[in-house]
């Protein structure tokens, strides 16, 4: 998955308009104009699109946390120049305030098993024994099936 479709893919699940994505950038204390928005949800193949960088995607993900918790006291968290797709669930994670059970009920929605074991590797430091990489097909049904929670009307097309 690229950046440019994890950022599509939050902004349908939680329809949220591009005014809104603007806001969730500027919580992070980066600013972004309607335009650079309008590129980065084009698809790779429209004229005008625009690669989404990962410190752009860590500065929305960081922008998401603050307006689904609320802003941090003190020093806002840095901004990571790289991003895997384990610190992109976390990040998730995080904003959403989810536990390992509502994770698994998550997955559930799409018909994808998996236990508590594997889902906690997947939130260790890459440098522990047990930490396991997070791969795109985790990633996408992780994200379908918070589709599937928050907009079941829509999640059946």
């Amino acid at each position: 998955m690229t950046n440019n479709d994890i950022l599509r893919r939050i902004r349908y699940v939680f329809d949220l308009k591009n005014s809104a994505l603007i806001e969730v950038f500027a919580l992070a204390e980066v600013p972004v104009h309607q335009q650079q928005v309008t590129a980065w949800l084009k698809k790779e193949d429209e004229p005008g699109f625009v690669a989404l960088a990962d410190s752009e995607l860590a500065a929305f993900l960081n922008g998401f946390i603050a307006l689904k918790r609320g802003k941090r006291e003190g020093e806002q968290p840095k901004v990571e120049s790289k991003l895997t797709n384990n610190m992109v669930f976390q990040k998730l994670r995080i904003a959403l305030n989810l536990q390992a059970e509502d994770i698994l009920a998550i997955m559930q929605l799409v018909d994808f098993r998996l236990s508590k074991h594997e889902l906690s590797a997947f939130f260790r430091k890459p440098d522990h024994k047990n930490y396991r990489e997070c791969h795109n097909q985790i990633l996408r049904n992780f994200l379908m099936g918070l589709q599937r929670q928050l907009r079941p009307d829509e999640a059946a097309e």
